[in-house]
């Protein structure tokens, strides 16, 4: 654990975002834009969601970012196939001059966000120039380095967040003020526009501005550490030396942080519930989901609190046993750390009470959408657990002391949709 921290005053280098020259899909050869996109790889969970995905087109970007085959080299072997068709044949075409590109994601509910997506310098955590929040799992990071070596390309960018409130904010919303190169209405209700900067004057004041900042890992942990990995296999320079990001300045557009929930496979809510054995508080609540939610975060106020599902009800975990935290939770983190909801429920319930591994895909899944999560529990006889939300200043005051949450600890949003623009490396 690196405990030295970091600050934006103190960090050598800043962030050093460079144009490149993305790859779009050709609107004339697909259904529409809306169709081929996707959510991030990790969101799509439900096999239902995914078929549905490759139905609404035959060039949908989930056939690059999840390809469906037997074995895991025939899935990179088909990923990386499916990309060299699509760009002999035209679906995907690359832009004819090198670009930083304003995102643009908007919803009826008020939710406006703008930023910036670009090929990020890789710097390790202890530059203090990007910071993770998250650990990761390792078999992930195997898996999207496989496919980013077999297909030599970025296939979607992972979500970054500075504060800044500086020029490279009003030259993003100057931008946005021109036409875009590309409007399209996602499913989700969300409208998304791109724009490209390419004037070398225009990308210099950006960077300019980057330059002082360091940025949070918002949303792509396992993304960043796949380009560390990537990075350090190919000698500089090379195109390794650069990842795909969305840079977002929350200071203009904060972003909205949701919980990740927990799936825990083979383990019935009774069994889960026996093996507390009174070390928590435990309240059955025999009322809809929102209003469970609405009591859990009540409770996530005065201290440590879990929802268990997936037996037609819901249970309140509430006000553990200190002794029992005592015991279980690593002494030698800040007690911002110790007190987290992720924290306890990997040190305690997961590892402690209910002995499951946290990086078991058998055992364990991470689920983002709360209602989905319910529903598999109960569908196959397992518990869900259910979190409420880290606030966002928790996250960062942690990364810059340079420590890290557990896996899978929060959700920032709304995360990028894939397949608006791509990078391969090679052009």
């Amino acid at each position: 654990m690196n405990t030295a921290g970091h600050s934006e005053a103190t960090a050598r280098r800043g962030l050093e975002l460079t144009p490149f020259r993305g790859l779009r899909y050709d609107p004339d050869r697909v259904g529409s834009l809306a169709a081929v996109t996707s959510p991030p790889y990790d969101v799509v969970v439900r096999p239902d969601g995914l078929h549905q995905l490759q139905d609404a087109d035959p060039y949908n970007i989930v056939r690059l970012i999840l390809p469906q085959a037997t074995t895991p080299t025939a899935r990179t072997e088909q990923a990386a196939g499916a990309l060299r068709r699509w760009l002999s044949e035209g679906i995907l075409t690359a832009d004819a001059e090198p670009a930083l590109y304003v995102y643009e994601q908007r919803h009826a509910d008020g939710m406006l966000q703008r930023g910036l997506i670009g090929t990020l310098r890789v710097s390790e955590p202890s530059e203090g120039i990007v910071l993770p929040h998250e650990d990761v799992m390792p078999h992930i990071v195997a898996d999207r380095a496989a496919l980013m070596r077999a297909t030599h390309a970025n296939l979607e960018p992972l979500l970054l967040t500075y504060r800044g409130n500086g020029t490279a904010a009003e030259i993003v919303d100057r931008t946005a003020e021109h036409p875009p190169l590309l409007s399209t209405t996602t499913q989700d209700g969300y409208s998304h526009r791109l724009w490209a900067i390419t004037d070398p004057a225009e990308t210099a004041r950006v960077q300019t501005d980057l330059a002082r900042h360091q940025a949070l890992i918002a949303d792509g942990h396992h993304r960043w550490a796949t380009y560390l990995r990537l990075h350090a296999e190919h000698p500089s320079p090379s195109p390794w030396d650069h990842g795909l990001v969305l840079l977002v300045d929350t200071a203009r557009y904060p972003l909205r942080v949701r919980a990740i929930h927990r799936l825990l496979h083979g383990l019935p809510v009774a069994e889960a519930l026996a093996a507390l054995d009174g070390r928590f508080r435990v309240q059955r609540l025999a009322v809809p989901l929102p209003e469970a939610l609405d009591t859990l975060a009540d409770a996530a106020c005065a201290g440590n609190a879990f929802l268990l599902a997936g037996d037609g009800a819901f249970h309140l975990l509430d006000r553990p046993d200190p002794a029992l935290l005592d015991r279980t939770i690593p002494a030698d983190r800040p007690a911002a750390w110790r007190t987290l909801d992720a924290t306890v429920l990997h040190a305690t319930l997961l590892d402690h009470v209910w002995h499951i591994p946290e990086d078991d895909p058998a055992r364990i899944a991470y689920i983002h959408d709360t209602a989905a999560t319910v529903e598999k529990a109960e569908r196959d006889g397992g518990t869900a657990v259910l979190l409420h939300p880290v606030r966002e200043e928790v996250v960062r005051d942690l990364a810059r002391q340079g420590v890290t949450m557990p896996r899978k600890s929060t959700s920032f949003g709304p995360k990028p949709a894939s397949g608006l623009v791509l990078r391969a490396l090679d052009i």
